[in-house]
C-alpha cells in the first residue's frame, strides 16, 4: 500500500476516533475522554499534513511559485499550532473548574470508548511503520504512538473510577496531563515551523562539514557567503559564493560547479544549490556581498582563506 493510501486510511480511522471519543466523553461526563479525543484531533491535523506534504511534493514549481508549495505545509503547521494552544487552555481551565467542583463519570463508558481508541491508535501506528527516515512518516507513527500511550491514561482513569465508584478527581487529572502532552507538541510545532520560516540552519546540519566537503571539491580554491537553510523539514537549498583555480573556461567552472553539487546533494539532503563560481574573491564593499557585514543568529556565514 502507498504512503499516501496509509495516511488516508489513518486520518479517516482518527477522524472517527475524534468524533466518537468526543461524544462518549459529553455523554459520560468524562473530560479526560474529551482531552483524548482534543489529542486525537491534533494528529488529525499531523496526519492531514503528512498527506498534504506527499501530495503537493509531486506539483511542479510555477511562475509565481518557483519553489514550489513546500512552505504551504509550515504555515499549515503553524496555524494548527496555534489552534491546539488554544484547545489546550480551554481543556486545562475546564479541568480546573472540575477539580474544585467534582462531577459524575460513568466510568465504564470511558473505558469501553478509550479501549476502542487505543486498538485503533495501535493498529494506524503498526500501518504508518516503515523502514526510512522520511520525516512525514515518522511524525505521523509518532502522532499515532502518543495517541496509544494517552488512552491508556484514560481507560487507567475510568477503570479507577468503575471499580471504586469514587476518585472523579482523577479525570481531571487525567486531562491535565494529557494536555501538557499536547501543549508540549504544539509549542515543539511553533518552533520547528518558526525556525523553518526564518531559514535557520536546518537540524541535525554542521554548515562546518558542507563547507570542507566543497573545499575538497577539485578545482575549489575558497567558499564564502555559504548560506544552508530549508524550504520544508525534508528540502533544503544552499547558496554559496565559490572562488575555483585559476582562470577557468566557462565549461570547466561549470564542470566545478556541477561537482559541488553532487557532493553535497546526497550527504546532506540539498535538493537545491545556488553557486556563484568567480575568479577572484567578492570586494567587500559590492551589493552582492553586502550581507556579509550584518549577519542574524541563524544565517551561517562561513569563508575559508589559504
Amino acid at each position: 500500500m502507498s504512503r499516501e493510501r496509509r495516511l488516508l486510511v489513518v486520518l479517516l480511522l482518527n477522524v472517527v476516533i475524534v468524533v466518537g471519543e468526543a461524544a462518549a466523553g459529553f455523554v459520560a461526563g468524562s473530560l479526560g475522554l474529551i482531552a483524548d479525543a482534543a489529542h486525537n484531533l491534533t494528529d488529525v491535523a499531523g496526519i492531514a499534513l503528512a498527506l498534504l506534504a506527499v501530495r503537493f511534493a509531486t506539483r511542479a514549481p510555477t511562475e509565481r511559485r518557483s519553489f514550489g508549495y513546500h512552505r504551504g505545509q509550515v504555515l499549515a503547521a503553524q496555524a494548527n499550532a496555534a489552534m491546539i494552544l488554544a484547545a489546550t487552555a480551554l481543556i486545562a481551565f475546564e479541568a480546573i473548574r472540575r477539580l474544585a467542583n467534582p462531577s459524575d463519570v460513568r466510568g465504564g463508558i470511558v473505558v469501553l470508548v478509550a479501549t476502542v481508541a487505543l486498538v485503533a491508535n495501535a493498529g494506524s501506528a503498526l500501518l504508518l511503520r516503515e523502514r526510512g527516515n522520511d520525516l512525514n512518516m515518522r511524525a505521523a507513527l509518532l502522532h499515532m504512538s502518543a495517541d496509544a500511550g494517552a488512552s491508556v491514561g484514560v481507560i487507567i482513569g475510568g477503570a479507577v473510577i468503575t471499580v471504586t465508584g469514587s476518585f472523579e478527581w482523577i479525570d481531571p487529572v487525567i486531562s491535565l496531563l494529557i494536555g501538557v502532552i499536547i501543549g508540549w507538541q504544539a509549542m515543539k510545532l511553533v518552533g520547528e515551523t518558526a525556525s523553518l520560516l526564518l531559514e535557520s540552519t536546518p537540524r541535525g546540519l554542521d554548515v562546518d562539514d558542507v563547507l570542507q566537503t566543497m573545499l575538497a571539491v577539485p578545482g575549489v580554491e575558497d567558499v564564502h557567503d555559504l548560506h544552508v537553510w530549508s524550504l520544508s523539514s525534508e528540502v533544503h537549498a544552499l547558496s554559496a559564493h565559490v572562488i575555483v583555480d585559476g582562470h577557468p573556461t566557462l565549461e570547466q567552472a561549470q564542470a566545478v560547479g556541477t561537482a559541488i553539487k553532487a557532493a553535497v546533494s546526497a550527504p546532506f539532503s540539498i535538493a537545491h544549490a545556488t553557486l556563484e563560481l568567480e575568479c577572484e574573491g567578492c570586494v567587500d564593499d559590492e551589493a552582492w556581498c553586502a550581507m556579509n557585514d550584518v549577519q542574524p543568529d541563524h544565517d551561517r556565514h562561513v569563508g575559508h582563506h589559504h
